[in-house]
């Protein structure tokens, strides 16, 4: 079910959601409590500001989960949190020590 509503959602901000604040943003995961009454969706955000596009994810949420029952066809769908996933920034800023790391051992042989 968290996979299909991660699907959905992506379709649902990149046609349907035209608030400027959100931007381009990927969901990168979706939790989905075990009654399907809540989902926290985790998302980054190309560019732009990451608190901005919280804020206008949570106010748009009720809109999407409206999207998502049309789509879903099942009797509950979830309240939908959105949390700023910081995942792929720690990974770029460990690629950056390590290539770091890397050059200053050549420097040194």
């Amino acid at each position: 079910m968290a996979d299909q509503i991660q699907r959905d959602l992506t379709g649902l901000i990149a046609r349907e959601l035209k608030d400027p604040r959100v931007g381009m943003v990927t969901i990168n995961a979706v939790e989905v409590t075990p009654d399907y009454a809540h989902a926290k969706v985790f998302f980054s955000c190309l560019g732009g500001d990451a608190a901005l596009a919280t804020e206008g994810l949570n106010q748009a949420a009720g809109f999407l989960r409206s999207g998502l029952f049309k789509k879903l066809h099942i009797h509950t769908v979830p309240t939908l949190h959105f949390v700023y996933d910081r995942t792929t920034e720690k990974a770029a800023d460990m690629n950056a020590l390590i290539a770091k790391a890397v050059s200053s051992r050549a420097k040194e042989d």
